[in-house]
Formats: C-alpha cells, structure tokens, sequence
C-alpha cells in the first residue's frame, strides 16, 4: 500500500480537487494525506495574530470571509444535496468554533488550535466529495495517532502503536485520507510539525506500516537543480539518494520538509516527488540508490545569521569550543555552518529568537562580530568534494564575496555563506557555469 500527500494547491480549486481524485482512484488501496486548500494556512496565521494583538474585530471579519469562501466552495464542489448539507453543517462548526476563539485570551495553544482548522476542513470536504463520485473513502482522524513528544519530534512507537488501532477500527475502503501537519502534543493538545509538515506525516505513516512507497504531489514536477523562482532553464532531477536530498531539503529547497526522508530512509521506502498538474511527469525518485558524482542541484537558505566569536587566548585553550556549543544547546538554537582559525570560530544560525541573550554569554568569553542578512547557498551531490570539476565553481565567483565555506563536513554538499543580496546572482552564475560542465 502507498502513501500519497497532496499539498495545499492540489485541493486549493474544485478543478484541482477532480485532478487528484483521477489520480488516488486507481483500484488500489492507498492512504492520502491531505494539507490544508492553498491560502487557508495563511489566513489562519492571520487571525492568530490579530488576536494576538488584540484586533478582535479583525480577526472576526477575517474568520467571517473564509467562511464566505468556502461556502463557494462547497457549493461548487458538491452537487448532491445530502452531502452539500452535511458538509456545510461541519463546516460552520468550525467557523463557529474560530469566531468563538477571537474573543479567547491569545496562547501557543490557541494558535496551535486555529491553524489546525485547515486540515480538519480540507479532508472532511474532500471525503464527501469522494463518495459523491462514487469513490470508497474514509477518514482517520490523525489527532487519534499522530503525537510528537517533548523534544518536539515525531512519537514514532506511539504512532505506530494508535495508527494501526484507527485504521483497524475504520471502515473497509479504498482510499484513506488523513490530516497532515496537524499532531497532538504529550500534554494531549494540538501542535503540529511546522510548515511543510505534511510531508513529514506521510512519510511517518509510511514508516508506521512499511509502504510500498510515498508520494509527495505537489504543483512542480520534482525536484529541481536550482530554484526555478529566481533561474530560467532549471529542470527536475530524476533521481537522489536520500542523503541528497535531505541535504537540498534543509538547505532549502522548497519541495520538502526538512526531515521528509528521515522516518522512511532506514527501511528503505522509496520517496517520490510528483507534479498533480502533469501526472505522467517521472519527477523525482528519492531512494538508496545513488547514481552519477558530482553536482547535481543548488538551493539557497535565506535568514540566516553569521557570528565570528574571536578570542586569541581562548581558542585553543582546552574546552572553548565546548563553552560555546553549550551556549547555544541553553538556548536551544541549532547551528548551520562552522569554521575555524588560529583566533577565530564563526558559525551560523537560522533562528535568531533567542540571539541577544546568546551574544550577552558570548561576550563574557570572546569578542563578537554579527552579520545579519545571509544566505546559504548549498551545491549538493554524490561524493561532490571529490569530483574533479568541483573546484572549478570557486572561479565563477570572483565577483561574490564568499563569507564562509563548508568544504567536507559531507561528501555530498558543499556550502556557501553570502551576502543576501548577492544570491540571485550567485544562483545565476553557478547555473550557468556548473550544468554545462556536470552531466546529470
């Protein structure tokens, strides 16, 4: 049995919605994670916000709007009577529920709460969209079986454990659909797994019973070389090793969720990225399988902060290192990239939450410098530090000023911290240069 996720355009219009229905109903039996229709996540943000700010009647017209929309929706998508009644009952419930939490004080948990209405909405319509044509679905509550726990990572025995209980207890079907992104925390309230986590769940439940495969639908046609948004003539690539592709997903590539490949790759399930619009497209197919060297796709990191931490009488002194790392791990803040000198550690982060307090203990032990506004741009592929045109990338940047480099760290990814506004240019010269010498 596969696992097949569809991201928020593939059920963001009733025409996308038929698309995916064509492609889910095959005969075989399948789980389809659902995201929340394009543009609902957002709005749901939103009206967090406003709360948060105590714009009450904001939030209200905007929880009033949506709702307008997805009336529209209903009644487009659904022409049986029954099913368009019973659809807008749910629906309002929710809407009710949002109206009702405008007036509530603002928590995590509140906004944990309103965001997850998103998915909640998109599977239950589209459930009732599938009976109407005919198709034999049912819904698994993912609140029944997805938990993360107190380090905010997937409960994968847990998981494991519930999922086979609710599937078991579910109705025989053809077609399963599930919430991604939404989850329960140990405390039993609503969390979720972060933008782009319903990649993350379809590759948890692909885990949680061994699949054949999962699929990642998306409105791109796999994962490109380079980022199609800011470089023409980009093209997908049709095959990465797992270790590829975790590497462009975390330097980022906007295809994945960063930890997409992490629950699937021990068992050796087979990833697969598709493009809803053009089913027929191969895409591409993220295995164990490694095939060619050398540099096979670029991606770009932006927000990312640089810190030099210089101490001449410290550096090499006997646990500085560690006095820094421990640092970071108090105010549990990850670090990207890391070199070092004779006099000198810098290093990056993506989150800058908690810097003021990490520059404060910094300061009692080293001089510090900030560089804000960064990016890292990731060349990535098999054994890509020893592949003999490697070194030549170095020589189309002579006009970009490189900030840092991560050369070994990996066999697979090379890593380049520049200024922010020099990274289209940047995308643009290793594009043209690289791809004409590296045969993909």
């Amino acid at each position: 049995m596969k696992v097949l996720k569809f991201g928020g355009t593939s059920v963001g219009s009733v025409e996308n919605m038929a698309n995916v229905k064509n492609i889910i109903n095959d005969g075989e039996k399948k789980v389809v994670v659902l995201s929340a229709m394009s543009g609902t996540t957002n709005q749901l943000v939103a009206i967090g916000q406003d709360i948060k700010l105590g714009n009450v009647a904001d939030a209200a017209a905007k929880v009033s709007a949506l709702h307008i929309n997805y009336k529209v929706v209903i009644d487009d998508l659904l022409q049986n009577e029954a099913l368009n009644a019973e659809v807008k009952i749910y629906v309002a419930e929710v809407f009710s529920f949002l109206d009702q939490c405008t007036s509530k004080p603002y928590s995590e948990g509140l906004a944990n709460q309103i965001v997850a209405q998103g998915e909640l909405l998109s599977t239950y319509m589209f459930n009732a969209y599938l009976n109407q044509e005919g198709v034999s679905s049912a819904l698994l509550p993912a609140l029944s079986f997805m938990r993360i726990d107190e380090n905010k990572e997937p409960d994968i025995a847990y998981i494991k454990e519930n999922f086979k209980a609710v599937f078991e207890n579910t109705k025989d079907s053809e077609i399963y659909i599930t919430q991604g992104f939404i989850c329960l925390d140990t405390e039993g309230e609503i969390s979720n797994l972060q933008r782009g986590g319903s990649d993350y769940t379809a590759t948890i439940i692909g885990a949680a019973f061994i699949a054949d495969e999962v699929q990642i639908w998306t409105d791109i046609d796999g994962m490109h070389n380079n980022d199609p948004r800011h470089v023409e003539n980009t093209h997908p690539i049709s095959n990465l090793s797992f270790d590829e592709a975790a590497e462009l997903a975390y330097f980022g590539a906007k295809i994945l969720h960063p930890q997409t490949v992490t629950p699937v790759r021990a068992d050796n399930i087979p990833v697969r990225l598709k493009n809803t619009m053009e089913p027929s497209a191969h895409g591409t197919l993220i295995s164990n399988i490694t095939t060619g060297d050398g540099i096979k796709a670029i991606a770009a990191k932006d927000g990312i902060t640089a810190i030099k931490i210089k101490s001449a009488r410290m550096l090499q002194a006997h646990g500085f290192l560690k006095k820094v790392f421990e640092i970071f791990e108090t105010y549990k803040t990850s670090i990207d990239m890391i070199t070092t000198s004779e006099v000198a550690v810098s290093l990056t982060i993506d989150d800058d939450s908690n810097l003021d307090a990490i520059l404060v203990e910094l300061d009692k032990i080293a001089t510090i410098e900030v560089d804000k506004n960064q990016s890292i741009v990731c060349l990535v592929g098999h054994e890509v530090v020893n592949h003999d045109d490697t070194f030549r990338l170095f020589k189309i940047l002579q006009d970009v000023k490189i900030r840092m480099i991560s050369y070994g760290g990996s066999q697979n990814n090379i890593s380049l911290l520049i200024d922010s506004k020099d990274k289209i240019n940047t995308l643009q010269k290793l594009n043209d240069y690289l791809f004409e010498l590296v045969t993909l």
